[in-house]
């Protein structure tokens, strides 16, 4: 007799098998991929990574997809994801379809409104990056910079110096 809580031991020997060498096969590929699998996230390593997850689900949970499918499914996933960073690192029209560029979001003390507005930061999220690198006052920072993962970078400033280049980053221009 089957009720909706338990399907029988069948159901549940095949999702310990079927997990387990899942989850072997997952890590496996994920540790012969290499750590740019595991870097912090892009828009485009994100999708991999729910990709993944999303496919593990599906081999945990369907009698439908056999466990030889799940694996074919996490190496052509993680393939891919690798070709696609190797051929970021050699091409820049590559990279720049995979990865958005770092966007300068305070200049010497001064928020860039139009910057802020198209990547959706507010004052106070800026003004939280500042805190957490010890620095009670955004005018007292040279810059930060939304970084590709989602992450502040802040360059504190340096006594009696103006930062000059923030590697390849569009400075303000200033009348």
């Amino acid at each position: 007799m089957t009720y909706f809580w338990f399907n029988g031991w069948d159901a549940l020997l095949r999702i310990l098998l079927v997990g387990t060498f899942a989850y072997i096969a997952l890590v496996a590929c994920l540790r012969v991929s290499g750590k740019r699998t595991l870097a912090k996230m892009n828009a485009f390593d994100f999708i991999v990574t729910v990709a993944l997850g999303s496919t593990l689900a599906t081999v945990l949970l369907s009698k439908d997809v056999a466990l030889a499918e799940g694996l074919l499914a996490f190496v052509l996933l993680i393939g891919l994801q690798f070709v696609v960073a190797w051929l970021s690192v050699r091409s820049s029209w590559v990279e720049s379809l995979v990865k958005s560029e770092p966007t300068l979001l305070l200049y010497q003390g001064q928020f860039l409104q139009p910057a802020m507005q198209r990547e959706r930061v507010s004052q106070a999220e800026i003004a939280a990056a500042v805190r957490q690198q010890g620095v009670a006052n955004p005018a007292q920072v040279a810059a930060v910079v939304l970084e590709t993962d989602g992450t502040f970078s802040v360059i504190q400033q340096q006594a009696n110096q103006k930062v000059v280049d923030l590697v390849g980053l569009k400075l303000p221009t200033t009348a």
